[in-house]
């Protein structure tokens, strides 16, 4: 493939949705070239691209320093070959610039397998030029939920055992495999979606509030609270989940087995053991072919103490709930009990919503969430990446599963 050939592929995807003129992507596409290699390890490839980059670095001698960012989207089995090269030849000296490694999931299958990829990465670089990514946490009502949660006195006070009666996250998608099977097949619903993506968004949830969002050191503060959620919560048991497999999935050519049992929805549920959420049971949910596309979070508060008195005995007012759309519109909605309109007075159930595209529509743009890591990346904020101790602890809660 030529330079023209790669940046010919990528222009069609940068002008969907009209989001940059052609000329600004013209000119960022001017700067985008292909070098290709042999394998991973390949060590003349990497020699022959790290000439490249020297020599353009020289083109602009006024500039000190000249970093590296290195987007690890390979195979896991291939980590080994890839750092040992790029730790040999590739990397930045220290005094003319960083060096940063995005590295895409799988992280492992299970507590072997991630204890291995950790091993393998921690033996070649710092914890600080890791950036382990999980798009979830680039989501925009997941980068919200800090804000929500402790920028809101009457969320704080009602955000405990006392008030909550349960936490539902849930996810769906209203297609299947769709060639992909191969692959999923290999991992399943749980540590395709459940293990990562919604136990993110779990600890995000359920965590104490950090001493500071800002920061040098905010990327380990927010994730030393995001571990101490993981620390408090048991290994999940088969007794605690059911699962499924949607009618048709083995009809994907791409799935070898089909006489195979991955699951393809699975719904668990698992509990959090310390003061603020003893007994709230967290329910986890993912699915695909499902009815509808979506993923939210669902907090059901407990019943009024006084519902009871507020209508007839064969009546009863519906709890009241806090959903977080995180996809595909995000949005924030408080299940409220109001009376019915005009002389009746039954108790029915209505929102208070708050939509984005209507509370900020024209206001501000909303990058996606691998633009937003990305640039995360390159100004060095690690919080909403995952750290090795966050991996082994969310492995050591499924690995018996």
């Amino acid at each position: 493939m030529s330079h023209d050939q790669l940046r010919n592929k990528l222009k069609p995807y940068l002008l969907t949705n009209n989001q940059h003129n052609e000329a600004l992507v013209d000119q960022f596409l001017s700067i985008c070239f292909y070098h290709s290699g042999k394998s991973y390890g390949d060590e003349h490839a990497y020699r022959a691209l790290v000439g490249k980059l020297f020599d353009h670095e020289n083109t602009i001698p006024d500039r000190r320093r000249h970093n590296r960012l290195f987007y690890w989207a390979i195979p896991p089995n291939v980590f080994d070959e890839t750092g040992i090269v790029i730790k040999k030849v590739a990397m930045q000296p220290t005094e003319k610039g960083w060096n940063r490694m995005i590295i895409e999931k799988p992280f492992g299958r299970d507590l072997e397998s991630c204890l291995k990829l950790g091993k393998l990465l921690s033996s070649q670089f710092k914890e600080s030029e890791l950036y382990r990514i999980d798009h979830y946490l680039g989501k925009e009502m997941v980068q919200n939920l800090l804000t929500l949660r402790f920028g809101n006195s009457y969320f704080e006070y009602i955000w405990n055992k006392s008030a909550i009666a349960s936490v539902i996250i849930t996810f769906k998608e209203d297609f299947g495999t769709d060639g992909r099977g191969g692959y999923f097949d290999k991992y399943g619903i749980i540590r395709d979606v459940i293990q990562n993506h919604l136990l993110q968004v779990l600890t995000l949830v359920a965590m104490e509030p950090p001493i500071q969002v800002d920061g040098v050191e905010i990327g380990d503060i927010i994730r030393d609270a995001k571990v101490k959620v993981l620390q408090s919560i048991n290994p999940i048991q088969l007794e605690n989940c059911i699962l499924g497999q949607y009618e048709g999935y083995t009809n994907d050519e791409t799935i070898e087995n089909k006489e195979t049992n991955t699951p393809t929805f699975a719904t668990m549920c698992c509990f959090i053991n310390n003061s603020r959420w003893s007994g709230v049971p967290f329910i986890l949910q993912a699915g695909k072919a499902m009815d509808e596309r979506k993923v939210d979070v669902r907090i059901q508060l407990k019943d009024p103490p006084a519902s009871p008195f507020l209508t007839r005995k064969d009546l009863k007012s519906q709890r009241n709930e806090i959903v977080l759309n995180i996809q595909p519109k995000e949005g924030i909605f408080m299940k409220t009990n109001v009376k019915t309109p005009g002389f009746d007075s039954v108790p029915v159930q209505s929102e208070l919503e708050m939509k984005y595209e209507n509370s900020f529509r024209g206001k501000t743009k909303s990058p996606d969430a691998y633009t937003r890591l990305i640039l995360d990346a390159f100004r060095g904020r690690q919080a909403a990446f995952v750290r090795d101790d966050e991996l082994v602890k969310s492995w050591e809660i499924f690995t018996p599963l």
